[in-house]
């Protein structure tokens, strides 16, 4: 089946257009809603760590160019600067675009590699999702409540050593398509990020111990062929578990189901029919 254009994208001037039109809805949200907003940071560490997780820096996608890969890193130098040693007091919500701002060359941002409309292209500050793909882990990792996560529609790139399952990451694009997470909690948590030699490196740290742990789980991860073109779906699950009652499973719940087209072909899959899918998956082909 042939995906349909947006309107946007039958000129340059009317993609610009929509992009700032969204945008400028997201700064009026910003300014004049009642929503606390997390803000304050600081060098000293909290005391309790949540969850640690690294990312490797540079990798080889396929033809990609290495240069847009070498340009993320200093992005992405650029961000941590920025989200580094953020608190999230109770009741505030952490904003990735409203504490990172809009990336620039005028801020040092280079060309880096960013995927839209199907395909990864160069763009300003592209590679910062590496950013919201480690922070989106780490949440999921807490107590914390996720208020907005969007994700790609369709998977670029086979594995090569992937650690994370498919589809626990979280895209942006200022500043309409945000990654936010809000702490429900009575506690205060803590980013902290930066740059080892080869890895995207952070951690989520809280004021006090918590009682309890979280483990993430991939299930029914499976690729779909129909008619030409292949898809790839999957469960997310999260496990809510007593650290000090031996590991007691206190509750489990679904995080997400995946259902996106995959842009290569896959080793192994399995070839459906349109009377296959369920509802939601028909609504994103």
């Amino acid at each position: 089946m042939q995906r349909r254009k947006l309107l946007s994208q039958y000129h340059p001037f009317l993609y610009f257009l929509s992009v700032w039109q969204k945008r400028l809805r997201r700064y009026w949200h910003w300014y004049s809603s009642i929503t606390p907003y997390a803000k304050h940071k600081t060098s000293e560490k909290l005391p309790f760590r949540v969850k640690k997780h690294q990312s490797v820096l540079l990798r080889k996608l396929g033809d990609s160019d290495m240069i847009l890969q070498h340009n993320k890193v200093e992005n992405l130098k650029i961000a941590v600067q920025r989200l580094d040693g953020v608190q999230i007091l109770p009741k505030e919500t952490f904003s990735f675009c409203k504490l990172v701002g809009l990336p620039t060359r005028a801020k040092g941002y280079k060309m880096g590699m960013e995927l839209s409309f199907g395909e990864a292209r160069a763009g300003i500050g592209g590679g910062l999702c590496q950013i919201t793909n480690l922070l989106h882990w780490l949440v999921l990792h807490s107590p914390l409540s996720i208020t907005e996560r969007h994700h790609h529609s369709f998977d670029p790139f086979p594995d090569e050593n992937r650690v994370l399952p498919f589809g626990s990451g979280a895209t942006i694009f200022f500043n309409y398509r945000d990654f936010c997470f809000r702490n429900d909690t009575p506690h205060t948590f803590q980013i902290r990020l930066w740059l080892s030699e080869k890895c995207l490196e952070g951690e989520l740290r809280c004021d006090s111990e918590l009682a309890y742990a979280y483990h993430v789980q991939e299930k029914e991860h499976e690729f779909l062929k129909l008619g030409e073109t292949f898809y790839r779906k999957n469960e997310i699950w999260k496990n809510k578990i007593a650290k000090f009652e031996g590991g007691k499973l206190l509750e489990t719940a679904l995080v997400v189901r995946n259902f996106a087209r995959v842009v290569y072909t896959p080793e192994t899959y399995r070839e459906i029919e349109w009377a296959d899918l369920t509802e939601e998956q028909k609504r994103k082909v």
